[in-house]
């Protein structure tokens, strides 16, 4: 009985505790479960979160285990997934080529993409090998083509005595340099067995070209069409009436423009853009290839920039061109020929090339572009476009697509795509990324981060990588490359320190990804102008700034608000169409504008005119910098149209006041001054200050508030407060490089009420500000603040080369740091690959609860480890780090791993004639004259460059 109730009692005890437990939990998981609502934290990462890379398949000359490795070496490294191109192959792998499309590639690319769907990676598939698209299975109907022009004088009652004929000389130019002649190049060219080896970039047969019309012009404005009294041998068989006659004949031919790079199977002409046939028939291919096989994994198709123009020429007609201008344009080009080529009055000539221009943009835009997405559309994919090059309005391409992409180094050039994707309400921009940083094997990933960090502050938020070659294990290195300067590849000594980029990368986008564009002025895209400017040819191609529109008033206002910290986009005029009003703000894809920008363009259409009359009758502001268009593009009913545009403009009734005019239109208004600042003022553009300050910013909003990618893209350190346009109860810094978060210091300012934050970033450093309209909990961001002067880790260190080539070094003991290069003999001077720097130091003195670690000079890269335990992996251009207390000891072991560039290998191999430019069609182009020859890259004539850690290697004790 007894123990019987001591049992009970002890049980009762128990059950207490258990309960007392179970409402211990429970109300930790409540406190817990409300602190996470209220807890800052990175968003959510995918494999779209990830930057991806360009994959290209040498040759397609892949197998199984090969595609497997390479895959999980990317997947290691933290890449999101691949874009596949296959590219021209590899000298000495001939019999490992595999055709494009042919049931083995297919086979492997299904594996490819089982593979991939296993390891997490994403894939997107190139519709063609190299670039344009093309292949030969583009016969010459499809293949792109030119119009060439002759012109005859004859006066009445004259008959003309030379045939009407146009002889082409033949012109055949390859992408290898190497002398291709017609002795040895077939017609057809795709009948041709060797193309691979003669890397055909264009080609144009010799012969007669056939004519596609004859129209004769009097001095009195009469034209005949005299096509159909031309025989087969050219005799035209007509006498001239009374008057002085000009005719012009058009005579039509293949541009000749091959796929550039491109793969076994993928050789042949470029299709012709402008043919809904052509497009058509093209992606007949792939139905008949993909049949049979479960694509379901991949997730978008890839087109690279147009590009058919990087040739003789130009590819400016196709053969249903008179009839598709009659159809869109309402009269016959052919009445006009002298002016489409420049040979009537100014004006004229200016309204009949305008016309052929835009029928040409509305070719490209729906003949390919939307065809193209039609047929995606049938697969149930996505489309990647590069649409820049193009002889068209590129923000209207981009906008057709679901994921423009952009390239180069220019921030107004991204903006073409992400103010497409903006406007358009696209979610993801991408970008072909540090395509030609500098020379081969002279970039860093500190080189290629400020580059991304670029792409984000043009609004950039899906990086790609340009690129990385699928390379076999049995290929020696540096393995295969690709002929771009940048190399993303496993043989690169610093690819074991390529996880912090894309670690930077993915924790950036995890926010840029997010939300919506914060962007309050629309720019007018002046394409108009342009289109309507004769030149020298027929056709102009649009890619940013670049050409067309430098020292323009489009370029002055685009720079001069980028400069200023004013956030915009760039519209056209189909999307103008679709703008809506909400209040006083512009409307696109659910994307609030406030204001709409006219940057002095001479000429628009009387639609847009009529539709920014109608935002602003509805409250929109509409900003004019300088002045108004002052008339309509185009020939056809020009009475008409002018006619409207004028009563349309009429409705402006101005008033001036301290500079600036304005127009009350309805709710809304019209401004016009030279003034832009008060310009922007009149419309409420917000100014972030940031710019003054040598800072460059991103703004976007999400669902938790506003968010700022801001950089300190200068060499020097920046600290201090900033104003931010916020109402916020709570401010978040975001640091993705170290992945560190926390709540900012911030304040309101006592003059202005303006809230203002304290920003710390070294140079090229970049910090993500994130603004909540509900009150945050959690830790305080950790601002570096020191304690006590910088001391050096000086003694003597151990360097221990770990792995490269062509000879690992022997180790190394040296008081002084220096380039390895200067440490010994010839192998260290060849040596690319990684060392471990090895030391000990005493804790210096002071009562700190972290440590900051400056490595000072670093070449390359650097993993941290302190008494075994890794700290951090720093990539430049800062080398810094912060050690917690914790890992600190009175006695501590500093290890550093040190990963040069690849170049003082090749500078070995070149020097010693050792073969690793194996590589059909380009083989290595130099990016610069000076290291090429005979037209191939070398480095036989460089100096070893400075490798490993330099220091001063310093810590400072923070608060």
């Amino acid at each position: 009985m007894r123990a019987v109730g001591t049992l009970d009692r002890i049980n009762k005890m128990k059950h207490k505790q258990t309960t007392l437990r179970k409402v211990i939990l429970a109300s930790a998981i409540v406190v817990n479960g409300f602190a996470a609502t209220a807890q800052i934290n990175w968003p959510s990462i995918t494999n779209v979160t990830k930057p991806w890379t360009r994959w290209w398949w040498e040759g397609s000359a892949v197998n199984k285990a090969d595609l497997t490795l390479n895959l999980q070496q990317y997947q290691q490294a933290g890449l999101g997934g691949v874009e596949l191109t296959p590219i021209y192959g590899v000298e000495g792998y001939e019999k490992q080529f595999i055709d494009f499309l042919s049931p083995q590639w297919m086979q492997l690319f299904s594996y490819t993409l089982n593979e991939s769907k296993r390891l997490g990676l994403g894939v997107d598939l190139a519709n063609g090998t190299g670039w344009p698209f093309g292949g030969p299975w583009v016969k010459e109907d499809d293949a792109s083509k030119s119009i060439f022009y002759k012109t005859y004088k004859l006066n009445g009652g004259e008959q003309l005595n030379e045939a009407v004929e146009y002889k082409q000389e033949g012109f055949i130019r390859t992408a290898n340099n190497k002398p291709a002649t017609f002795d040895h190049v077939l017609k057809p060219v795709w009948t041709n067995k060797n193309l691979q080896a003669l890397a055909l970039d264009q080609i144009q047969y010799p012969g007669k070209l056939p004519l596609q019309t004859l129209i004769a012009y009097s001095d009195q404005n009469e034209s005949i069409d005299l096509t159909a009294k031309v025989d087969a041998n050219g005799k035209l068989n007509w006498t001239a009436p009374t008057g002085n006659w000009t005719l012009y004949a058009l005579f039509q031919g293949l541009h000749g423009k091959m796929v550039e790079r491109a793969a076994p199977g993928g050789e042949g002409y470029a299709i012709d853009h402008f043919s809904l046939q052509a497009a058509t028939n093209y992606f007949k291919k792939f139905d008949a290839s993909f049949k049979g096989y479960d694509i379901s994994y991949l997730r978008s198709f890839f087109n690279d920039s147009y590009e058919v123009d990087d040739a003789r020429g130009q590819s400016n007609w196709t053969p249903t061109f008179f009839a598709e201008f009659k159809k869109r344009k309402g009269y016959d080009l052919k009445t006009q020929l002298p002016a489409l080529f420049g040979k009537d009055t100014p004006e004229k000539n200016s309204r009949v090339i305008y016309d052929y221009r835009s029928v040409i943009d509305e070719l490209l835009l729906e003949h390919f572009t939307m065809t193209w997405k039609k047929w995606a559309g049938t697969k149930g994919k996505m489309l990647r476009n590069q649409s820049h090059g193009s002889p068209a309005n590129t923000l209207d391409l981009y906008s057709v697509v679901d994921i423009p992409e952009t390239e180069g180094t220019d921030i107004l050039r991204f903006k073409f795509a992400t103010s497409a994707a903006n406007v358009s309400g696209k979610q993801l921009v991408s970008s072909e990324s540090a395509t030609w940083l500098n020379e081969h094997f002279l970039s860093s990933w500190g080189d290629v981060k400020k580059a991304i960090d670029l792409y984000f502050l043009g609004g950039v938020n899906h990086i790609f990588y340009h690129g990385t070659e699928y390379s076999p294990k049995e290929a020696k290195w540096p393995g295969w490359l690709f002929y771009a300067a940048v190399h993303f590849q496993p043989t690169n000594p610093q690819w074991n320190h390529f996880h912090a980029l894309n670690s930077y990368i993915t924790r950036t986008q995890s926010f840029l990804q997010k939300g919506k564009p914060d962007n309050d002025v629309l720019v007018y895209y002046p394409i108009v102008d342009r289109y309507a400017e004769p030149g020298n040819v027929l056709l102009q191609h649009f890619d940013g700034m670049e050409k067309n529109f430098v020292n323009t008033d489009f370029e002055h206002v685009s720079k001069w608000m980028v400069e200023k910290g004013y956030s915009f986009d760039f519209f056209s005029e189909r999307q103008l169409q679709k703008f809506t009003n909400s209040g006083k703000n512009i409307v696109s894809s659910g994307n609030a504008y406030r204001t709409i920008l006219l940057p002095a363009n001479k000429l628009i259409t009387e639609n847009a005119m009529q539709q920014l009359l109608k935002l602003a009758q509805q409250g929109a502001t509409i900003l004019v910098y300088k002045n108004l268009p002052n008339d309509v593009p185009g020939f056809h009913q020009l009475d008409a149209r002018r006619k409207t545009f004028q009563q349309l403009i009429g409705q402006l009734k101005f008033t001036t006041s301290n500079n600036v005019q304005q127009a009350t239109v309805g709710n809304g208004k019209f401004v016009v001054s030279d003034d832009m600042e008060a310009l922007l003022q009149v419309a409420k553009a917000r100014k972030e200050s940031y710019a003054e300050k040598g800072l460059s910013v991103l703004r976007r909003k999400n669902a938790e508030g506003t968010m700022w990618l801001i950089n300190n893209r200068t060499d020097k350190p920046f600290e201090e407060w900033i104003e931010l346009h916020t109402n916020a109860a709570s401010i978040a810094l975001f640091d993705a490089m170290h992945n560190k978060k926390g709540l900012a210091k911030w304040r309101k300012n006592s003059s202005s009420g303006a809230v203002e934050i304290l920003l710390q970033l070294q140079s090229y450093e970049a910090i993500i500000v994130q603004s909540y309209a509900t009150k945050k909990t959690g830790e305080a961001f950790p601002y570096k603040e020191s304690i006590a002067q910088p001391q050096e880790i000086k003694g003597e260190w151990t360097i221990n080369f770990l792995d490269g080539g062509p000879t690992i070094p022997a180790a190394i003991k040296t008081t002084i740091l220096k380039s390895w290069t200067e440490l010994g003999g010839d192998d260290v001077k060849n040596f690319s690959g990684t060392a471990k720097y090895s030391i000990s130091f005493a804790k210096p003195e002071a009562n700190a609860t972290s440590w900051l670690l400056d490595l000072g000079t670093v070449d390359e890269t650097a993993e941290v480890i302190l008494n075994g335990k890794k700290i951090a992996t720093v990539i430049g251009p800062v080398f810094q780090c912060v050690i917690p207390a914790s890992v600190m000891q009175t006695n501590n072991k500093l290890e550093i791993v040190v990963a040069n560039l690849m170049a003082n290998r090749i500078i070995y191999m070149d020097k010693n004639n050792l073969p690793w430019k194996i590589f059909y069609n380009t083989n290595m182009p130099a990016r610069k004259a000076e290291n090429a020859k005979k037209g191939i890259f070398t480095a036989a004539a460089w100096s070893p460059l400075s490798s490993g850690l330099l220091g001063p290697v310093t810590i400072t004790p923070l608060k």
